[in-house]
């Protein structure tokens, strides 16, 4: 596959097989990932992949927190905005009730919601789960260095046969997490990630987003004005 064929190849994986996957393939992959580029080479991601107890500890755990009305969130960054407007609320909705549709979950209905939720705290059912942590006292450059390098792991994971999907939902959870692995309070969670093979029987799993065309995003600045532009 081209490195285009894998950039339009590549979605967020919502159903995985329990096909084991060798630990020398992930640490491959994470070794052609570390080439990524980060501001001044600092490389600020550090990862924690789990697989088989330790995961199951990390995922019973977090889903206890999650539907515990007296855990407070431990959010250590606001992945989303507090407060939600269009143009980007209505893609967030497109892409929820479209992802919702083909599951069978209709507006309104919560118990299906939470459910369908809670399945990020198992990854999915994909037996590898990672983690990417960095320091606390980083500047939030080293957040888009992590998602040079996160971006970077998707793209060959695809390439070796293999799906993933990057999750935000763990962040609030990042005190349960570092605390089972023994991760000091000084790092603080950025996402996890799910890593597997898909399931190719899943429905969930042929869920396309749309995405903006370039003209819609794009403002061109240029010296000679370009015919072939609309």
């Amino acid at each position: 596959m081209s490195l285009t064929d894998l950039l339009r190849g590549r979605n967020s994986t919502r159903a995985f097989l329990s096909r084991p996957v060798s630990t020398a393939l992930v640490r491959n992959l994470i070794a052609a990932a570390g080439q990524a580029p980060s501001g001044s080479n600092i490389q600020p991601w550090q990862l924690h992949v789990v697989s088989g107890t330790i995961r199951e500890r990390i995922c019973t755990a977090t889903r206890a927190a999650a539907t515990s009305p007296s855990v407070a969130s431990g959010r250590t960054y606001d992945y989303y905005p507090p407060a939600w407007r269009d143009p980007y609320l209505a893609r967030r909705r497109a892409c929820g009730w479209g992802l919702y549709g083909l599951l069978g979950i209709h507006k309104g209905d919560r118990a299906a919601g939470m459910a369908q939720e809670l399945r990020n705290f198992d990854f999915f059912d994909a037996p590898i789960g990672l983690f990417i942590f960095i320091d606390r006292d980083l500047g939030g450059g080293s957040l888009l260095d992590c998602g040079l390098f996160l971006q970077s792991l998707m793209l060959v994971a695809l390439e070796a046969g293999l799906a993933t999907c990057p999750q935000a939902a763990w962040v609030p959870f990042d005190a349960t997490v570092r605390g089972i692995l023994g991760i000091p309070d000084s790092q603080m969670l950025v996402c996890g990630l799910a890593i597997g093979y898909p399931d190719p029987g899943a429905p969930v799993n042929n869920y396309r987003p749309s995405r903006l065309g370039v003209e819609e995003f794009t403002t061109w600045h240029l010296d000679t004005p370009d015919t072939t532009l609309p």
